[in-house]
């Protein structure tokens, strides 16, 4: 159980700080394809017999480099290619899994993660791959904000927007790829887009806003870790049930306090 709170704490601080340049760019989808894709990834891995990691990395990057193309044609948008990649990912990795002679268990925890099986070598190779990632967003934070906050000023200034944003998706594509292999699509998904919305109700600065998306991630996960073994509920889905509803509280609380 320790590892399984400092496992899904990890993912869900570094998935927060990633999940509120998510939300500012407008391509929340872009989380859950993402995560369908290293679901995917690891499907394959384990059908050729591949460590999972190398399989989600894969598949996960090069959904990345596809989706930071530029996309000129405004009768089809970034989002419908997201969609493409979500329906194709989904559908194969069922039907990898259907293959592999895996069992149902076993299937469940593939698709959808549980954090109570995170051992201490996932805690390990996760913190290797996700903690340099959000080392590097905190150290080029100034010029990722200006890559994704106003490109005319950006350009100015001298800061090129489309490097940034590459790389800015390729550590999303690494942060994902590695969260997924513990926590599975949904809760790496719910990390991405919850925290920051509830920190963007309570705050503007984008520091702010980032401390406070680390913060709400990690109440909501200990709670529902707390709910999840008290209760003896699926882990990762009392995780994301705490989070909406703390979501949902902020929201109300927000509206009510403007009346």
């Amino acid at each position: 159980f320790p590892c399984a709170i400092a496992t899904g704490l990890l993912v869900a601080v570094v998935c927060a700080v990633f999940g509120v340049f998510v939300i500012l760019k407008r391509v929340v989808f872009i989380g859950i394809t993402l995560a369908e894709m290293a679901a995917c990834g690891i499907a394959g891995a384990l059908l050729a017999g591949v460590p999972p990691i190398v399989g989600a990395l894969l598949l996960t990057l090069a959904a990345v480099a596809i989706l930071a193309l530029p996309f000129e044609s405004r009768r089809i948008p970034r989002d419908a290619f997201m969609g493409v990649l979500f329906v194709a990912a989904s559908s194969l990795s069922v039907l990898l899994v259907s293959r592999s002679g895996l069992s149902l268990h076993e299937v469940k925890a593939l698709l959808y993660g549980d954090l109570i099986l995170a051992s201490p070598s996932d805690l390990l190779a996760i913190a290797a791959l996700l903690i340099p990632a959000l080392a590097a967003v905190l150290l080029f934070l100034r010029p990722m904000l200006y890559a994704f906050l106003d490109r005319e000023a950006s350009t100015v200034l001298g800061v090129k927007p489309a490097r940034w944003e590459m790389l800015f998706f390729l550590l999303l594509g690494l942060v994902v790829a590695a969260a997924s292999k513990v926590a599975g699509a949904l809760l790496v998904f719910c990390y991405l887009v919850v925290p920051a919305t509830v920190a963007l109700l309570m705050a503007r600065r984008i520091q702010t806003v980032m401390i406070l998306a680390a913060l709400v991630s990690t109440v909501f996960t200990l709670g529902g870790l707390g709910i999840s073994f008290a209760a003896d509920l699926p882990t990762n889905q009392t995780i994301c049930a705490a989070g909406c509803i703390l979501a949902a509280a902020t929201w109300l609380i927000r509206g009510l306090g403007r009346t």
